[in-house]
């Protein structure tokens, strides 16, 4: 009997720290949920990074043949425009909705005013701008 106990003796102790292993390397509640909360801001962080990267980077979309153009547009509401569209020689004025878009009307091709020479002509700061349009509102040019 003495030799079965001894036995038994030495396989448990042989055994302990086998068990202290497998009982340490148990997973925890707290340290499991913030590993699936890491590993979600790692893969968020991951495809917040490609989408700029694609918006900074990816295709450019080309202009030059296609067969509308923008010509410009105004705000006239807050989900509401008006644009001018040109198409061959002609322009096309259009109202854009949410869900519709309108033919308001149709002139023929116009020679616009680039942007570069409209700034130009106009003060380039907002005092000379005010000081402008208060003159011109009391008749002084």
């Amino acid at each position: 009997m003495s030799f079965s106990l001894s036995r038994a003796l030495l396989a448990c102790a042989m055994l302990m720290p086998f068990s202290r292993a497998a009982h340490a390397a148990a997973p925890t509640a707290t340290g499991s949920g913030l590993q699936v909360l890491f590993g979600m801001v790692v893969v968020l962080g991951l495809l917040m990074g490609v989408a700029w990267w694609l918006k900074r980077f990816g295709p450019v979309r080309g202009t030059g043949n296609s067969a509308a153009k923008i010509v410009g547009g105004v705000s006239v509401g807050t989900r509401e425009r008006v644009m001018v569209v040109e198409v061959g020689d002609q322009w096309i004025v259009i109202g854009v909705a949410p869900g519709s878009v309108n033919a308001l009307s149709t002139m023929p091709r116009q020679e616009h005013v680039p942007q570069d020479d409209m700034q130009m002509q106009s003060p380039s700061n907002f005092s000379g701008w005010l000081k402008q349009t208060i003159d011109r509102r009391n008749g002084k040019q």
